[in-house]
Parts: structure tokens; sequence; C-alpha cells
């Protein structure tokens, strides 16, 4: 008799393939950035897309602080079309990552959600920094 876990069979090595790289096409995660942001490797913009009060509680240091509903053209005027954007937002129970990854893409910009947000950012032990 099969188990509740093996009732339904696994996809085929190939469409797991597909999917995991699809997933990561669209996600990093905490630690990935905290290597890149702590080894100089950053080669990409980290936005925290909540509001100017919850940014200056606690920020990942080195984000820039755009709300998602402030995302526009003229606010991404000052980075070439083929910067990728990181965002970020509370955590997996905030869906303001998703919004500001939204309003990024259908400007043709190339973004990438950390997933976990500061929520995650917290739990895997990395410090905050506070402020404007």
């Amino acid at each position: 008799m099969a188990s509740r876990v093996s009732e339904i069979a696994a996809a085929s090595a190939a469409d797991t393939i597909a999917r995991y790289e699809a997933r990561l096409a669209f996600e990093t995660d905490c630690w990935d950035v905290h290597d890149s942001l702590s080894s100089g490797a950053a080669d990409f913009v980290l936005l925290d897309v909540r509001s100017p009060g919850l940014f200056a509680a606690g920020h990942v240091p080195g984000a820039i602080n755009l709300p998602h509903g402030k995302i526009t053209e003229t606010r991404l005027s000052g980075w070439p079309q083929g910067t990728l954007f990181v965002v970020y937002c509370a955590g997996p129970h905030c869906n303001g990552a998703d919004r500001g990854a939204l309003r990024l893409a259908r400007l043709g910009r190339a973004v990438k959600l950390m997933v976990g947000g500061i929520t995650g950012w917290v739990d895997e032990g990395f410090d905050l920094a506070t402020g404007a």
C-alpha cells in the first residue's frame, strides 16, 4: 500500500529540473544576498519595498528603500536597463515583494525576489541596519 507521499508518483527528473531552474530564475535567498553583499560581489540593486518607517526601523544593510507603490520608470531612470533588482518586504506573510517584482517586470526590468524578506534575514542571524 502506497503512503500519502508516494500515492502520486514523483515528477520525472527532466520536469523537476525545469521546475527548480525556473524557480531560481524568479527567486534568491537571504544567504546568497548576504554572501554577495559581504564579498563585494553584488551585481544587483537591493530594494526594500516596505514603508519608510519600517525601513528606518530595520533593513538589510545596503538596501535602498523604494516602496512598491512608488516604483516608476522615473524613479528607476538612474539605473541602466539591464540592472538586476532584488526585492524584499517583511517576509512570507507579506506580498509587498511580489507587488514590487510585478511593477519592475511591467517596466521591463529584471527582478528576483529575496524569499523570506526581513523575517528570513533575521532568522539567518544577519544584522539589520537602522535609519533612513
